[in-house]
């Protein structure tokens, strides 16, 4: 009790008279002041550090700050919370002050005396919280997530008549009306019968806002989980709409939302989007086709994915390979600048994949067999000389308001404002990107103003001469009130921009568009909503874009500001590619994430315009990026197109990316052995492996492969020759592997730890990463699994680009430590990052893991359930059915084995032996046959099986547990005597004897 007292005023002296008091109330000891000194010496005793309790003369002071007390760190919490600027920041801090929570208030103390008083207010303040922590989510709008907790405080606090209309709120936001009202009439009546008095004002209110019809949704600031950009602003009207397409994307498979530029067809999918269980289960895609050139590689390059690659095929093929199977949904936007090739993408798509949805955005209707029409007219408009309570019934005036509101604080609806809002919106036919750039203006302008602007510059509406395509002449006519409105200045850089396909930073806008410099005119664009300002620089609307390029064309700049452009782009990738493998990678990653799709259009424009210098310029570091990070479906499409340019690049670059198309391609590697020895020798030739170090690893191995052992080691001996650290670290990382393939296992880890120090040296954290993996192994082999962790840890902290895979690695390590815990977070962990990147391929392996989970836990027959659900989701990719039942063999070998089913484990030993030789991984076949051995009563044969793995792999696996309970038991079973002698008769076989004992067919 004292030191809850003395906790509650942190740093401040209480006097002694008043300690007593509150420790001991009405009914003090008689020594009251020597037993307060004893209950001083207790908790000093009990503290430790008798300095922390100190002794002010006239009383006693806890030697703490207030930030030390959780009950202070609350109300300080809230407190800011109150002030912060944005919902946002108001959840986030309320979340962390009702996190300190651990229960009641004082519930360890409140017997006494001062606990009661203080503990109630405590819990008030409490309570507080939660509402306004309500409120904030409200605000975000996170009602649904939010529904279920305020269902459960109010039901507990039925009296609390503020969380009462906050969960009107929420299910009024949810559509969830009559519940709202339902909510109502209880709480009325409890008031009522419980105190005798009506509902408060904000009840009230709340009860109106519901029978005025449908909520409008709140802004969402978040990024989605299936890949739909955040939203910066309110979604207003629609609801029809949005019925209409949520029944259609149930019943039908092509849904195209169809109307004028302009007129919100983008945002309307994007809001049905968003409410599709598929988007909750991340197979949901937009692919903004807009500027494209090929709607296929539009779509790869959205859906590609660094850990589910395509076999190959054409673009189609490929696309249809990464959607996979199981339910998904493809919002192709913008679909009439390629309708023809739209059409045909999607047909042939949805004949491929039968669980697939196309949602498109159109100006036409695609006309596809079972196509269905969500047909998108302008927003509702008030009548003529509505008050401002009618016409607010309007969405197209509430959107107008909105965004009026949001450039003009303070602007409302009002018997001055609405006359001329009303005229405004009537005349603009409720299109809402022209409601959104007239609104815009009101930044400089009155409304009168605004209204005056269309006498001059909208004769064409107020006509109402509407021939074919009137939505497009309206909205042109919306463009080009804008476009009007700039100066000579301003209309110029906003043509040069439109090049952009994507946003562009500061940097890029002065480089490409802006002579002379014009800081002060790109503000004036941003200004007058004809540019948009993002987190990573600038982007124009691809309506005002498309308008934009138009201008630009009638300029004749065209050809000049795209040679800027592409020039811009490669300079800036030759400027980045050396520190891409540098410490000072991290910058250069924010750049390349940033600049990517400006990349991938310069290199494009390279190719396409027929410059093979420029591209080339722009494809080094991109294919770093590529084999790093980022993969690109189009990325073996791009590699060739450079390498096609033959003779006309300069002789190392020919001879590099020749040797990437057709040793490292997606179209699968030549088994040539003669070709391959003529590519990596004119590499060599040409300094190849210097000016283009991912060269290293991406043909090297392959020449392993092929036999070409005499020519790896020698190209490996000149690049370290000549190379710099980070070349030299790549041929030490292909050392590690070819080493281990051998099993020379030694060698190989101190290949690995060489390649980690030079990786290292460089500072690039992302090859760091890739070595630190190899590492683990090394360590996890050797039993110690505690460095393996650390290793994997800080390659996971290194490069979360690559997050599923350590999660894995991660969880599989755990597994192995017997730290089951711990495994299973990864897991999860891991099955989000699956579950985002929308890859059955992921799930595949994600569930192969969780099998392994599962018998390790002792439950091999709810491992095999798992493999049984792998092995159905696998029907949805690429992997063949024999594929899958090879990549599955050994999990389901080991569960029979843990099982102790000999028989079932004997069937599944081929096709585990067949994925060990596939997979270059032999010695856990061996292990396995060695269990299966023990199993059948044959322990000399296990013994020796085990000896035969240590043999493969060049090392016995001392960090798995299943296989040191194996050795323990044979030892057991033989005598140590008999279990080494058999198990050295494994051991010491040359290793290629051992291999073909264990598979004589894969010699």
């Amino acid at each position: 009790m004292l030191l809850a007292r003395l906790a509650l005023t942190a740093g401040e002296s209480v006097p002694t008279g008043s300690l007593v008091d509150d420790l001991w109330g009405t009914d003090p000891p008689s020594d009251a002041l020597n037993a307060l000194h004893a209950v001083v010496y207790r908790l000093r005793k009990a503290l430790g550090d008798p300095g922390i309790l100190e002794s002010t003369g006239t009383g006693y002071r806890l030697a703490v700050t207030p930030e030390d007390v959780d009950a202070h760190r609350f109300e300080d919490l809230v407190a800011r919370s109150r002030r912060a600027e944005s919902p946002r920041e108001s959840a986030t801090l309320l979340g962390a002050a009702l996190a300190l929570w651990q229960g009641d208030a004082l519930s360890d103390v409140r017997d006494a005396p001062f606990a009661a008083r203080t503990g109630a207010r405590l819990e008030e303040l409490r309570l507080g919280a939660v509402e306004d922590r309500f409120e904030a989510e409200l605000r975000l709008g996170h009602h649904a997530e939010i529904l279920a907790d305020l269902e459960a405080a109010s039901t507990e606090h039925p009296l609390r008549e503020r969380l009462a209309a906050l969960r009107m709120r929420a299910l009024h936001a949810s559509g969830r009306q009559a519940d709202a009202l339902a909510v109502y009439e209880q709480v009325r009546g409890t008031l009522a019968e419980e105190l005798g008095v009506d509902p408060s004002s904000e009840i009230r209110q709340a009860h109106l806002d519901v029978l005025r019809g449908p909520a409008e949704q709140p802004p969402r600031s978040e990024s989605a989980p299936g890949r739909l950009p955040a939203v910066l602003t309110t979604f207003v009207g629609r609801d029809d709409e949005l019925k209409l397409l949520a029944e259609l994307l149930e019943t039908s498979r092509l849904v195209t939302v169809l109307g004028p530029g302009g007129v919100g067809k983008t945002r309307l999918a994007v809001e049905a989007a968003s409410r599709h269980r598929a988007h909750r289960c991340g197979r949901l895609w937009l692919v903004p086709l807009a500027g494209a050139g090929n709607v296929a590689d539009a779509v790869l390059g959205v859906i590609g994915s660094p850990d589910a690659r395509p076999s190959g095929g054409d673009p189609l093929d490929r696309v249809a390979e990464l959607v996979g199977g199981g339910e998904a949904v493809l919002v192709l936007d913008n679909c009439e600048h390629v309708v023809e090739e739209a059409a045909e993408f999607a047909g042939q798509l949805l004949e491929r994949q039968p669980q697939l949805t196309v949602l498109a955005t159109s100006r036409e209707p695609l006309e596809v067999i079972g196509e269905s029409l969500c047909r998108l007219g302008p927003l509702d408009l008030p009548r003529h000389r509505a008050d401002a309570a009618d016409a607010s019934g309007s969405a197209a005036v509430r959107l107008f308001v909105d965004r009026a509101a949001a450039v003009r604080p303070g602007f409302e609806l009002n018997q001055s404002t609405v006359d001329s809002v009303v005229n405004v919106v009537r005349r603009l036919d409720g299109l809402p990107l022209a409601l959104e750039l007239a609104a815009a203006r009101l930044r400089s302008m009155g409304p009168e103003q605004v209204e005056r602007r269309l006498d001059d510059r909208f004769r064409l509406l107020s006509r109402g001469n509407r021939s074919a395509q009137p939505r497009q002449r309206t909205l042109h006519a919306v463009i080009e009130w804008s476009w009007d409105l700039l100066t000579e200045r301003e209309r110029l850089l906003a043509s040069r921009m439109s090049v952009f396909p994507a946003g562009a930073s500061a940097a890029a806008v002065e480089a490409v568009c802006a002579d002379p410099p014009a800081d002060d005119v790109l503000d004036a664009l941003v200004d007058k909503s004809i540019v948009e300002q993002t987190a990573n620089g600038y982007r124009m609307l691809e309506t005002i874009r498309a308008y934009a390029a138009e201008k630009l064309r009638q300029s004749g700049e065209e050809e000049s500001v795209r040679d800027r452009f592409t020039r811009y782009f490669a300079e800036l990738a030759e400027e980045h590619e050396p520190l891409l493998r540098s410490s000072r990678q991290p910058e250069s990653l924010v750049v390349f994430d940033a600049e990517y799709d400006n990349l991938v259009f310069a290199l494009r424009s390279a190719i396409d315009g027929g410059d093979p210098g420029t591209a080339v310029r722009i494809l080094s570091p991109l294919y770093w990026y590529w084999k790093s990070l980022r993969y690109d479906a189009r990325a073996a499409d791009y590699v060739a197109g450079v390498a096609a340019f033959g003779d006309a690049l300069p002789d190392d670059a020919r001879a590099a990316f020749t040797a990437i198309h057709l040793l490292a391609g997606d179209s699968g590697p030549t088994a040539d052995t003669e070709r391959t020895r003529d590519l990596i020798e004119d590499c060599s030739r040409t300094g190849a492996f210097q000016r283009y170090p991912m060269l290293v690893v991406a043909t090297l191995p392959m020449a392993h492969f092929c036999g070409l052992d005499e020519l790896v080691e020698r190209q490996m001996h000149e690049v370290r020759a000549r190379a710099d650290r980070w070349t030299t670290a790549c041929t030490l990382l292909v050392e590690a592997f070819i080493h281990h393939d051998r099993g020379a296992w030694e060698a190989g880890s101190t290949a690995f730890a060489q390649a980690l120090r030079g990786f290292e040296e460089t500072g690039d954290g992302v090859w760091t990463a890739i070595a630190l993996a190899g590492q683990a192994k090394v360590h996890s082999v050797g039993g110690d699994h505690e460095k393996a962790i650390g290793a994997l840890e800080r390659a996971l902290a290194l490069a979360s680009q690559d997050a599923f895979a350590h999660r894995i690695g991660l969880a599989t390590e755990r597994m192995r430590a017997g730290d089951l815990d711990g495994a299973r977070l990864d897991l999860r962990a891991a099955e989000q990052e699956a579950l985002a990147r929308g890859q059955r391929l992921l799930e595949v392996e994600f569930l192969v893991a969780v099998a392994e989970f599962h018998r390790r836990s002792g439950q091999p027959d709810r491992a095999d359930q798992e493999l049984d659900r792998a092995a159905l989701l696998a029907v949805d990719t690429p992997m063949s059915g024999a594929q899958t039942d090879v990549r599955l063999a050994p999990s389901r070998m080991a569960n029979r084995l843990a099982a102790g089913d000999a028989a079932g484990a004997r069937a599944l030993l081929p096709r585990t032996v067949d994925a060990a030789f596939l997979h270059r991984d032999v010695a856990p076949a061996a292990q396995l046959l060695a269990g299966l051995l023990h199993l059948e009563g044959d322990p000399v044969g296990a013994a020796t099986a085990l000896g035969t793995s240590a043999a493969i792999r060049g090392a016995f696996d001392q960090g798995d547990p299943e296989v040191r309970s194996l050795r323990s038991e044979l030892a057991g079973v033989l005598g140590r005597g008999a279990y080494d002698e058999a198990f050295r008769l494994g051991a010491d076989l040359p290793r290629r004897e051992a291999m073909e004992r264990l598979a004589p067919d894969h010699r």
